[in-house]
């Protein structure tokens, strides 16, 4: 079963709490234990010290020598090595031996219950053995060697004293850690259960301008809840554009459609001369050609752009042919062409060629007896195509909606256009990474400048 995000952040805060516990819990119980064991080697060194001393007194008294090259001969027994672990102070388990030379053989002394298992050969220094601390020192002035047995059961204890409160408070340190975790995790994620819910109440409803909770600058999740109503309200506008586009389109479409049913009910009603037939035919054709613009123009618009085109497109051959096609369609037009230079961009040549003959029938159009003029130019590592009419130009409000689709001002609704033609434009600029730009006042004409980026 795979869990919540509150509880993976509740699991992973408790782990990474029980990993620093353990850490930390592991560096104390070695430094505890050092600490421990140095004070404990640190009093068995101060008690084999003074034992040392008093052997070392004892020896030098005089009499028969116990062991070889023991000064004075003094002999020493069990009931010496224990007098002088009592005159050290507190026994607190202080058992001592002699390891030397008698009779040329190895021989030892020590009390009752000292530990067994220690090498007579020990080499001097402290020691650790079960739970004692061994101190080995030579007697000066002889050939024998002092074992000192300190107890150290005490720092055995602390140890495992130590261990135990370990093992205990590891699992209350998980347990805390994970009920605390998800307490925070719970109060971290509230807002995120109500940008769910605003989100599902948004989806169920369809309001998508509807404001989220939380939106805003001041951490990470209200930057979230800004940038997703953002994205809502920009698909809300898409969703505005995408109706009264189909809204228009379907006009537009209903218009030629039921243009063309009439006429072919009405040539079918009764028998006509071939000469009617043929007025007929042509007002239908005259419809088909509008239909088939219209279609084109519309798949024009949702061209992907993934499918662009990119190779070399000469925009003065574009244009040269535009100002053609334009003098062909209106004889009585004033077309011209001004093109310096050679003007060469990167992109889909289908679609700048109609984006060019759009401006150009646009002004041919709605300019009748107006000088048209299309230039091509390079400025600043851009190529642009400018036509300009010398016509009545358009007021303000008109201008402002040019260029959305099946827009067409109140004067034009009867002429030829569908109103994408200078929406087509600007999507060819857009999906080319440029712009256009509509210049015009009353009496001043009208200007439309296709701009996109060209090599350098």
């Amino acid at each position: 079963m795979r869990l919540t995000l509150r509880a993976r952040l509740a699991l992973f805060s408790a782990l990474a709490t029980a990993l620093a516990v353990v850490l930390v819990a592991a560096g104390l119980y070695f430094a505890v234990s050092g600490l421990l064991w140095r004070s404990q080697v640190q009093q068995a060194l101060s008690a084999a010290g003074a034992v040392q001393t008093r052997l070392e007194a004892m020896l030098r008294g005089g009499g028969p020598l116990g062991l070889e090259g023991w000064p004075g001969g003094v002999v020493v027994d069990e009931n010496d090595l224990e007098r002088v672990a009592d005159e050290s102070g507190p026994r607190s388990g202080l058992e001592l031996r002699l390891v030397g030379v008698q009779d040329g053989q190895l021989a030892q002394l020590s009390t009752p219950r000292f530990p067994a298992g220690i090498p007579a050969e020990q080499r001097e220094g402290a020691y650790q053995k079960n739970e004692q601390v061994i101190i080995v020192r030579p007697l000066r002035g002889t050939q024998a060697v002092l074992t000192v047995a300190s107890d150290a059961r005490a720092l055995g204890v602390a140890r495992r004293a130590f261990g135990q409160a370990l093992l205990l408070l590891l699992p209350l340190a998980l347990l805390s850690t994970l009920a605390l975790g998800w307490i925070v995790a719970g109060r971290l994620l509230r807002p995120v259960r109500d940008l769910e819910g605003a989100a599902r109440a948004i989806g169920s409803g369809g309001d998508l301008r509807r404001p989220l909770p939380g939106a805003g600058d001041t951490d990470e999740l209200a930057r979230l809840a800004g940038t997703l109503q953002t994205s809502f309200h920009t698909l809300a506008d898409a969703r505005d554009r995408e109706q009264a586009f189909l809204r228009a389109a379907a006009h537009d479409l209903r218009s030629p459609l039921a243009a063309l049913t009439a006429r072919v009910d009405g040539a079918l009603a009764r028998d006509r001369d071939a000469e009617r037939y043929r007025d007929d035919l042509r007002e239908i054709g005259t419809d088909i050609t509008r239909l088939s613009q219209l279609a084109n123009h519309l798949l024009l618009l949702a061209r992907d752009p993934a499918a662009l085109g990119h190779a070399p497109v000469p925009l003065r051959d574009l244009a040269a042919d535009a100002v053609d096609r334009a003098r062909e369609f209106a004889p009585e037009a004033d077309v011209d062409l001004d093109a310096p230079q050679a003007v060469t961009v990167p992109g889909d040549r289908v679609l700048l060629g109609q984006a060019i003959w759009n401006l150009t029938m646009n002004a041919v159009r709605h300019a009748p007896g107006a000088t048209v003029t299309v230039r091509v130019d390079c400025v600043s590592g851009h190529a642009r195509v400018t036509v300009h009419d010398d016509g009545p130009g358009v007021s303000g409000e008109v201008l402002a909606r040019l260029g959305e689709a099946f827009y067409r001002p109140d004067e034009s609704r009867s002429g030829d256009g569908h109103g994408l033609g200078l929406a087509l434009a600007r999507r060819a600029a857009e999906l080319h990474g440029g712009t256009l730009t509509l210049e015009s006042a009353p009496g001043q004409g009208f200007t439309a400048t296709l701009e996109v980026p060209a090599p350098s």
